[in-house]
């Protein structure tokens, strides 16, 4: 079920948000050769704390999951598109390794939800290239979120973009409705067909997510229950943002 938010939901969103971007502007920050994946979990985890909210990823349990998730912090390292756990082993982040980062944050009761990708050290150029070329598929996804348009207006606009880069989107794994819940209807995948699928109504927020491949589009799940790889072990990219619908352009609220 699809909910619409009300004003004073909206105004807690906002400043959820507003913390949740920083956070995750302190953690990219942070990324360097030679750090450990736990420190930037750590660190992400006590921001969130320190500030009086939850991580909204600890102890989740999505649909069909066998465990919780057991971290604060999503961090995925080059072939590892979403949901790479930082805490089990740990990962030390090399020169040119590209990283996603991921977090959701529970402020008064209520989610917000965003992702990027960040490069560590100096970074070939088809790595630069595929960050640059999710982040702005990203945009153009928000700039087709107009109140009175479509769910497939959204991921329309990402494909046509992507389209002549000829990365491979992600088809299994998709953005979604937030706010209540870390995943709440609707579906929001990054491909898809103009004016299709529900229609985008004031006071919906959503959780656009392109994930971009530098390679096949098809993904392998790890045995730990939630690293998504991609199949042929090129890298991918994860870019991420809470947005609110209103009668005209979309409303970014992880933003500072």
């Amino acid at each position: 079920m699809i909910t619409i938010k009300t004003k004073e939901e909206i105004e807690i969103l906002r400043e959820g948000g507003r913390r949740l971007a920083k956070i995750m502007e302190v953690i990219s920050e942070k990324v360097a050769a030679g750090v450990n994946s736990i420190e930037l979990n750590d660190l992400a985890e006590k921001m969130a704390v320190d500030g009086g909210d939850k991580p909204a990823f600890l102890n989740y349990r999505p649909y069909g999951a066998k465990r919780p998730y057991p971290a604060s912090l999503c961090v995925s390292v080059n072939d590892e598109i979403v949901h790479g756990i930082p805490n089990e082993g740990g990962k030390i982040l090399k020169e040119g390794d590209i990283v996603s980062l991921d977090m959701g944050l529970i402020h008064k009761g209520l989610m917000t939800d965003m992702a990027v990708t960040v490069p560590v050290g100096k970074v070939d150029d088809s790595a630069r290239k595929l960050i640059e070329v999710c982040k702005e598929s990203l945009m153009k996804g928000i700039e087709a979120a107009n109140g009175g348009n479509t769910i497939g207006d959204i991921g329309f606009a990402i494909e046509r973009f992507v389209r002549s880069f000829g990365y491979g989107i992600v088809r299994e794994l998709a953005g979604h409705g937030v706010g209540h819940k870390v995943h709440e209807d609707p579906y929001v995948p990054n491909f898809g067909k103009r004016g299709a699928g529900e229609k985008l109504k004031p006071g919906m927020i959503l959780a656009i997510e392109p994930m971009l491949n530098e390679g096949t589009e098809k993904i392998t799940l790890d045995k730990d229950g939630y690293t998504y790889r991609t199949k042929d072990g090129k890298r991918s990219a994860h870019f991420e943002h809470t947005i609110l619908i209103t009668k005209g352009k979309a409303e970014i609220l992880t933003k500072l």
